[in-house]
């Protein structure tokens, strides 16, 4: 199985270590050469450097053999867009979209895509720690 990730912050890098130690072939894609290092010395799969709604550039990066893409950059429009294009453009089959707003999240995933928000699980989960204190 090939993964392709955008985006090597925190949220990227970890899932592309644990693709990685799953037995996934994994390529991590990032604008910035320095992200290259939240992989750790040991890293053996690919990283490529530029910015993920580039085309060309994931095409390099081994998108049309991808079996899952993964867009995890700090940007929901640059997740979005990088999404639409693996789904649309590639017919990758499992494209994932980190979101940040709550309502956009729920607006494309209304329409087909696969939307994780963060901050939605971060407030579902402090709501129901509220209401399991003793007050």
């Amino acid at each position: 199985m090939k993964a392709l990730v955008i985006g090597c912050g925190r949220v990227g890098a970890t899932i592309a270590l644990n693709l990685h130690h799953e037995g996934w072939e994994v390529v991590v894609v990032d604008e910035n050469e320095d992200a290259l290092s939240r992989l750790g010395e040991s890293w053996r799969g690919a990283f490529v450097v530029g910015h993920g709604m580039d085309t060309d550039l994931l095409r390099q990066a081994g998108i049309e053999d991808a079996d899952a893409v993964v867009a995890s950059t700090d940007g929901d429009n640059t997740n979005i867009v990088i999404g639409q294009v693996a789904q649309k453009r590639f017919d990758v089959g499992c494209v994932v979209v980190r979101v940040l707003d709550p309502a956009r999240a729920d607006f494309y995933a209304a329409r087909g895509m696969r939307t994780v928000c963060p901050t939605k699980v971060a407030i579902d989960a402090l709501m129901e720690t509220v209401r399991t204190c003793d007050v």
